[in-house]
C-alpha cells in the first residue's frame, strides 16, 4: 500500500493535469500563462517552500531550453533554406516520384524511422517537417496523414533504438547486449511505427483536418513553385550532413583512442547544437549562395525563420518548468513508490514505472533513465533478458505525451492544430507505440528462451 503522503501527491498530480486540460481547452486561455500558474498552484498545495517555487520553475526552463532553443533555431534556418531554395520540394517530388502518391504515408514513416536513428526526436523533427509540408501540398493530402506518419517513425527510434543516449544508459544499467538489443528494438519497431503511423494516421485525418497554411508552415512552402529546383543529391547531402556530425560523434570511441584530443573533437562535431551550426552554415552555402540568393537576402531568410518559433520556445520551456515542478515537490517520486508497489512482472513493471515518470515529467530520456535505474537491480534476479527489458522501459517512456512533454508542442504548433486536436492525433499515437511496443515485447518474452 502506498503512504497517504503519497496518494496526495498522486492527486494533485491527477489534478493538475484536469486543471491544464480544462483551461487551455475548454476555456481557451494561453498556454504558457496556465502552465506557469498551475505549476506555481501545484507547488503550493504540495507545500513545496515558497523560496524554492520560482527558482524551481526557472530551472525546469533553463534546463528544458537550453537544448530545445538552439535545436528549434538552428533546424528552423535549415529548413527556411531548403525551403527558398525548393530543394525541400525536390526532395517531396522524389518520394512521390519513387513510392507514388497513394503511398506516401509510408514514405514520410520510412523515412522518419531512417533519419531518426541517428538524431533526437526534435532534430530529426525540425529536418523533416519542411519535407511534410510540400509533400502534402504537391500531393493534396492532409497534412496529418503525412506527418504523422514521420513523428511515429521519429519517436519509436528515438525511445527504443540504440545509440539514441537514453537507450544506451538502459543498456549499461541493465547489463544488455547492444547488438541483440538494436535487433529486438528494430523487430519491434517496425510493425510499431506501421500501427501507429501510416494506419492509425489514416483513420484520425478523417476527423482532424487542418490548414495546410499556418505561420510556421508558410514559410516552408516555397513561394515560387515554378522556379528551377536545386539537384537532390545537394539537398540531401545539406540536410544528411548534421545527422553524419552526430553519428561520428556516437562513434569516437571507435574511430579514435577514448579520452584522446581527436576524440574529443569528434565528440563536439557530432554534438546535437553544434552539428546543426555547421548544416545551417552550409545550407547558406549550397542552398543560399549557390542557388544565387545574395547576403543580405539570406540573413533576410534566417532572422524571418525566428519569428514563427517564439511561441514553440515558451511553451516548451513552460513544460520543462511544470515537469520540474512535479519533481521537485516530491511528486514524481510517489509515482515511482507507486508504480514499484504493483505487484506484477518484472516487463510490466519496467513499462510501467517509465510511463508514469514520463506523464509526470514529460521527457521520454529522463524516464527511462530513472526507470531502468530503479528496476535495475530486481531485474538481475528476474530471468528476462536485458534486452527486453531496455525495450519495454523505453515504450514505457513514449506512453501519453501532454503539456509537459515538448514534442506536444512542436506537434501542435509545427502541425497547426488546437489542443484537443493535438491529444487526439500526437498523443494518441504516442500512446499506441507505448502500448504495442510493450506487447509485441512481451510476446517476444514468452516465445524466446530466458
Amino acid at each position: 500500500m502506498i503512504n497517504s503522503h503519497d496518494a496526495y501527491l498522486l492527486l494533485t498530480a491527477l489534478a493538475s493535469v484536469i486543471a491544464l486540460v480544462l483551461l487551455i481547452a475548454r476555456l481557451k486561455l494561453n498556454p504558457f500563462i496556465v502552465l506557469m500558474a498551475v505549476s506555481v498552484a501545484l507547488a503550493l498545495v504540495t507545500r513545496m517552500p515558497p523560496a524554492n517555487i520560482i527558482k524551481s520553475f526557472e530551472a525546469g526552463v533553463g534546463g528544458t531550453l537550453g537544448h530545445i532553443a538552439i535545436i528549434v533555431a538552428l533546424g528552423t534556418m535549415l529548413g527556411k533554406m531548403m525551403a527558398e531554395s525548393g530543394g525541400a520540394d525536390r526532395i517531396a517530388l522524389t518520394l512521390i516520384d519513387l513510392f507514388g502518391e497513394s503511398r506516401v504515408p509510408w514514405a514520410m514513416a520510412a523515412v522518419g524511422f531512417i533519419v531518426g536513428l541517428p538524431v533526437f526526436f526534435e532534430v530529426g523533427f525540425v529536418l523533416l517537417v519542411p519535407i511534410a509540408y510540400n509533400v502534402a501540398r504537391r500531393t493534396g493530402t492532409p497534412l496529418v496523414l503525412v506527418g504523422l506518419p514521420m513523428v511515429a517513425g521519429l519517436s519509436v527510434v528515438h525511445g527504443l533504438v540504440p545509440p539514441h543516449p537514453a537507450a544506451m544508459l538502459a543498456v549499461t544499467a541493465y547489463n544488455a547486449d547492444i547488438g541483440r538489443t538494436v535487433i529486438f528494438a528494430v523487430l519491434v519497431g517496425i510493425p510499431t511505427v506501421i500501427i501507429a503511423g501510416p494506419l492509425f494516421a489514416k483513420f484520425i485525418s478523417r476527423y482532424v483536418k487542418v490548414d495546410l497554411h499556418n505561420p510556421i508552415a508558410d514559410q516552408f512552402l516555397e513561394a515560387a513553385p515554378d522556379r528551377k529546383l536545386p539537384s537532390f543529391a545537394i539537398t540531401v547531402a545539406t540536410i544528411l550532413l548534421p545527422i553524419a556530425l552526430m553519428l561520428m560523434g556516437s562513434w569516437a570511441d571507435s574511430l579514435s583512442t577514448p579520452q584522446s584530443w581527436t576524440n574529443g573533437a569528434l565528440r563536439l562535431l557530432g554534438s546535437a547544437d553544434l552539428a546543426l551550426l555547421i548544416g545551417a552554415a552550409v545550407s547558406f552555402i549550397t542552398l543560399g549562395r549557390m542557388r544565387g540568393f545574395s547576403r543580405a537576402t539570406i540573413l533576410k531568410f534566417s532572422e524571418e525563420s525566428l519569428a514563427p518559433t517564439a511561441t514553440i520556445t515558451l511553451l516548451i520551456g513552460a513544460g520543462g518548468g511544470f515537469g520540474r515542478i512535479l519533481q521537485d515537490s516530491g511528486t514524481s517520486q510517489a509515482i515511482i513508490n507507486f508504480a514499484l508497489h504493483a505487484h506484477i512482472s518484472i516487463i510490466l513493471s519496467a513499462w510501467l514505472v517509465a510511463a508514469l515518470v514520463r506523464i509526470a515529467t514529460g521527457s521520454a530520456t529522463v524516464a527511462m533513465t530513472m526507470a531502468s535505474g530503479i528496476v535495475a537491480p530486481i531485474a538481475v534476479y528476474s530471468g528476462v533478458r536485458p534486452e527486453l527489458l531496455t525495450i519495454a522501459t523505453g515504450a514505457g517512456s513514449l506512453v501519453l505525451s501532454h503539456f509537459n512533454d515538448g514534442g506536444f508542442w512542436l506537434v501542435k504548433e509545427y502541425f497547426g492544430m488546437d489542443v484537443p486536436q493535438t491529444l487526439k492525433s500526437w498523443t494518441i499515437c504516442e500512446t499506441i507505440i507505448s502500448v504495442v511496443a510493450l506487447l509485441l515485447t512481451l510476446a517476444l518474452s514468452a516465445i524466446m528462451p530466458h
